[in-house]
C-alpha cells in the first residue's frame, strides 16, 4: 500500500470556548478517532495510534460508493448508538475488539456504524495538509457524498449554543476548529481545541467487588512518574449491561491476586474487594477529581483494549481543564 498510516493532529482541551470570527464548532462525537485510506487499489482503516482496523468496519471499505476522489486520505470518527439512540463508546468498542470473521459479519447488522468525516488530508494523488481548513472542507464536501454509513461533520458559526446545546443532551463536548489552521501531522496545538461536558480518562482496574459471583464494581488507578498506582476511585455506574459485567468477571477472575496492587487505598473502600494484576483497562467519564485525588460521579463508559498500560497516566488528570 503506497500510502503509510500517520499520526493525526489533535486538539488540545482547555477550559472555555475560543473568541473571534476565525472559529467553527464541531460536535465532539464520543467514538474511535479512524483514517481512511484508499490508494485507488486498496482500503485500509488505521486507528490514531496506527493500528489496524480495516476487518472490523467492512461496510465502509466500499470507497466508491461514497467518494468521487480517485485516491484519499480522510479523517472522522466512527460512531455507535445505544438502545437509547444515543451515541455510545461502549457499542463502538463491541465492533473496535471484535477479530473473527463470523463476527465480524454479524456486527455489522446487530451494531451499525457511521464514519463522521471532518477532515481530508489527500486527494486523487495531492496532499492537502498545508491547505487551510476551509479549504480542505470545501474539497471535501466536493469528492464526499453523504449515506447511511459514512456522514460529514457539521460545522457551526455559534460555538456557545452548540456548546449549550450539546450540555442539554449530555454529548461528550464540543472542538472549535481554526478556518485557516493547515493540518498537522502528529501535531497537537491550539488551532484546534476541544471543549469537553464531562471529564473522562482510562484507568486501569486494580480490585473488585461482587454482588453475588458478579462484579459490580471496579477499584481504579492510574500510574505515577515512579510507576506507582494510585487509586482514584470506585465504578459501578455507566453503561456496562449486564452480559458485558459477565465478561469483565470472567477475565478478572482470571487475574486475581492476594495483593494490592494500588499503593494506597482507603480502607473502607477495601471491604471485600478482590485484589487483580493490572491489565484491564476502562475508559471513564467523571465530573470532577476531588480534593482527595478521586473521581467524582464516575461512570464506566467502556473496555478500552487498544490502550497501553503506560497511557493509564496521571497526568491525564493534570492536563484536564478547570
Amino acid at each position: 500500500m503506497r500510502l503509510q498510516p500517520l499520526i493525526p493532529f489533535e486538539p488540545i482541551s482547555v477550559a472555555s470556548p475560543p473568541s473571534g470570527d476565525e472559529w467553527i464548532a464541531q460536535i465532539k462525537w464520543d467514538g474511535v478517532r479512524m483514517l481512511l485510506y484508499h490508494d485507488g487499489e486498496e482500503v485500509r482503516l488505521y486507528n490514531r495510534r496506527r493500528n489496524e482496523r480495516t476487518m472490523q468496519y467492512p461496510e465502509l471499505l466500499q470507497v466508491d460508493g461514497f467518494c468521487s476522489a480517485d485516491s484519499v486520505i480522510l479523517d472522522g470518527e466512527i460512531i455507535a448508538f445505544d438502545e437509547d439512540k444515543r451515541v455510545s463508546f461502549q457499542e463502538v468498542m463491541k465492533r473496535d475488539r471484535l477479530l473473527k470473521p463470523d463476527r465480524i459479519r454479524q456486527a455489522v447488522t446487530a451494531v451499525p456504524v457511521t464514519y463522521m468525516v471532518f477532515d481530508i488530508l489527500y486527494c486523487s494523488g495531492e496532499w492537502l495538509v498545508d491547505r487551510p481548513l476551509s479549504k480542505r472542507q470545501q474539497v471535501l464536501q466536493d469528492v464526499l457524498t453523504p449515506s447511511p454509513q459514512v456522514q460529514i461533520v457539521q460545522n457551526f458559526e455559534d460555538g456557545d449554543a452548540l456548546f449549550n446545546l450539546m450540555r442539554q443532551y449530555r454529548m461528550e463536548g464540543v472542538v472549535y476548529k481554526d478556518r485557516t489552521s493547515n493540518y498537522g501531522i502528529n501535531g497537537k496545538d491550539g488551532r484546534w481545541r476541544k471543549l469537553k461536558i464531562l471529564e473522562d480518562l482510562y484507568a486501569v482496574v486494580g480490585g473488585a467487588t461482587f454482588r453475588g459471583k458478579t462484579v459490580n464494581s471496579l477499584l481504579l488507578g492510574v500510574y505515577d512518574d515512579s510507576g506507582k498506582l494510585l487509586y482514584i476511585g470506585n465504578a459501578g455506574a455507566g453503561r456496562f449491561t449486564q452480559r458485558d459485567w459477565e465478561l469483565v468477571t470472567q477475565a478478572l477472575l482470571q487475574m486475581k491476586t492476594e495483593i494490592c496492587p494500588f499503593a494506597y487505598v482507603p480502607p473502607p473502600q477495601t471491604k471485600g474487594v478482590m485484589w487483580v494484576k493490572p491489565f484491564l483497562v476502562i475508559r471513564v467519564e467523571y465530573l470532577e477529581l476531588t480534593r482527595n485525588g478521586t473521581l467524582r460521579q464516575p461512570a464506566i463508559q467502556g473496555v478500552a483494549s487498544q490502550i497501553p498500560l503506560h497511557e493509564c497516566s496521571v497526568h491525564q488528570l493534570q492536563q484536564a481543564p478547570g
